[in-house]
């Protein structure tokens, strides 16, 4: 099954790092948060990536091209007066990717609607590129086969960030206390598993994934949630880009399965 990927939006609201390069090049523990995500779903077995690229979508390439120059000791010898190069020791992912230029505007069901000719018909796998989760896969692909609708997203419980008021009908504050995990409510975390009916719900470029293709869905009973209760982390700043770096640093990252 083929993991679809987004990473074409410009990422503003990182713009610290995201004015050199696209958000999900960004790196955390010295390798773009993107090459988390799918070294998540590779520890599950899933291994075929198609990127929705767009914003700076040149980097992504050449990050991909230049793979092991990243990953591996590597000589060069100019003494015969050309070029050759010598990679050792490599290590090296049972990796295929396709990354797709889908525009530097098109929203994101604009950019799954692009894709279209390398999915396929057959159900596929979609994330945002700038989050990372610790949700078993392989759980969530069968409780999305066992239900037989059409698309499943991942949702996780949103943490209420202010204190919480309760306050009566004379507007007398009766009570205060600190937030807490149930105050906040549910949000799509992305890792979602799609039917190819997808593509029915996407009309072009303009469309947004997350409105009328999956609210079309909701009402029409296809549209499941996958409920989980453990990690989950966007990286839509500079604050939560040095919180996950930190998790990486301390050696306890949730997500982190693979050994390096």
């Amino acid at each position: 099954m083929k993991v679809v990927l987004l990473a074409g939006g410009k990422g503003t609201r990182i713009s610290e790092e995201s004015q050199y390069k696209p958000k999900p090049m960004v790196e955390i523990g010295g390798n773009p948060i993107l090459w988390h995500i799918m070294k998540e779903y590779s520890y599950y077995g899933f291994n075929d990536f198609i990127i929705c690229a767009g914003y700076k979508q040149h980097m992504i390439k050449e990050w991909f091209s230049n793979y092991f120059l990243y990953h591996s000791d590597v000589t060069f010898d100019y003494t015969s007066g050309q070029k050759t190069v010598t990679v050792h020791d490599h290590h090296c992912e049972p990796w295929k990717v396709t990354v797709v230029d889908t525009g530097l505007e098109t929203m994101t069901g604009g950019r799954v609607k692009r894709i279209q000719p390398y999915v396929g018909d057959e159900p596929f796998m979609l994330t945002y590129g700038d989050g990372v989760c610790d949700v078993d896969i392989a759980k969530l692909l069968e409780f999305h086969k066992e239900h037989g609708k059409k698309a499943t997203l991942t949702a996780v419980m949103q943490e209420q960030q202010k204190g919480v008021l309760n306050i009566g009908g004379d507007n007398a504050v009766k009570s205060f206390r600190e937030k807490n995990i149930s105050d906040g409510a549910p949000i799509n975390a992305g890792y979602m598993v799609l039917e190819p009916d997808i593509f029915d719900y996407i009309d072009g470029d303009e469309t947004i994934l997350e409105r009328e293709p999956l609210e079309r869905l909701a009402a029409e009973g296809e549209l499941m949630s996958y409920m989980h209760k453990g990690f989950w982390q966007c990286m839509d700043n500079k604050r939560e880009m040095d919180m996950l770096e930190q998790y990486l640093r301390a050696g306890n990252a949730p997500w982190k399965k693979w050994e390096d």
